[in-house]
C-alpha cells in the first residue's frame, strides 16, 4: 500500500491469529438482519435513505471523531446493507509495541481495544439503540450477527473495492443482497475473484 490517509454474507473469513488492531486497510459489509430492506430503496440507481439509513450513515460518518485510531474511505449505505473502507492508523504513544500499537490482552470474551471488531461492534449497537427507539421495537435485532471483512494488501485492490462501492447503487438491480435483483452481477463477480486472489 503506498499510503495511508491523514488523521482526520454472513460467513466470517477472519485469518486465525491475525491482529485485527494491525494498521492498515479493511473493506467491510455489514448487512441488516434476514436482509430485511430498512434503510431505504434506490431509485434511478440512486439510493434514498429513510430515517433508519440515515440513522446509519450518521453512526458510520461519527465514527472517525469517536475513534481516532480509524480513518474513513468510500462507503455507502444500502437498503439491506453497508459497504464500507476503514483505516486502522498507528498510535503513537510512547509504549505502543511493533505494530503501533499498546499492548493489550483482551479475554476470550473481550473484543481487542481499538481494533475492527471493536468499531463494529460500538457502531452496530448505536445503530440498533438509535433505530429501536425510533420504531419503538426494544431489543428487535437490527444486524446479521456477523460481518464480512477483507484485508486491502494493494493498491490495486484498494482502488477495484473503492469504486465497487461508488457503482452500488447504480448496480442494485444486480446486487446479490437484493432480494428482487434480476440476474448476477459480473462486476461482482469480478471483484471477489480479485480478493481471493488478494489473499496469501
Amino acid at each position: 500500500m503506498s499510503s495511508y490517509p491523514s488523521r482526520g454474507h454472513r460467513r466470517s473469513i477472519r485469518l486465525p491469529g491475525y491482529d485485527y488492531t494491525q494498521p492498515g486497510a479493511y473493506f467491510v459489509t455489514f448487512c441488516t438482519y434476514q436482509g430485511e430492506a430498512l434503510f431505504g430503496e434506490v431509485i434511478n440507481g440512486v439510493m434514498v435513505l429513510n430515517a433508519y439509513g440515515e440513522i446509519a450513515q450518521r453512526e458510520w460518518l461519527a465514527s472517525a471523531a469517536i475513534r481516532r485510531e480509524i480513518a474513513l474511505d468510500a462507503f455507502v449505505i444500502m437498503p439491506t446493507h453497508g459497504h464500507a473502507i476503514v483505516w486502522i492508523l498507528s498510535d503513537d504513544a510512547p509504549d505502543a509495541d511493533a505494530h503501533g500499537r499498546t499492548p493489550s490482552a483482551p479475554t476470550a470474551l473481550q473484543r481487542a481495544p481499538k481494533s475492527l471488531g471493536a468499531l463494529m461492534a460500538g457502531y452496530k449497537s448505536a445503530v440498533t439503540r438509535q433505530i429501536n427507539a425510533l420504531r419503538n421495537t426494544p431489543d428487535m435485532p437490527v444486524w446479521q450477527r456477523n460481518y464480512y471483512e477483507h484485508i486491502i494488501r494493494t493498491e490495486h485492490a484498494l482502488n477495484a473495492i473503492r469504486q465497487y462501492i461508488l457503482d452500488n447503487p447504480a448496480r442494485w438491480h444486480l446486487d446479490r443482497y437484493n432480494p428482487q435483483a434480476s440476474a448476477p452481477d459480473p462486476l461482482a463477480a469480478e471483484l471477489w475473484r480479485l480478493l481471493k486472489e488478494d489473499i496469501p
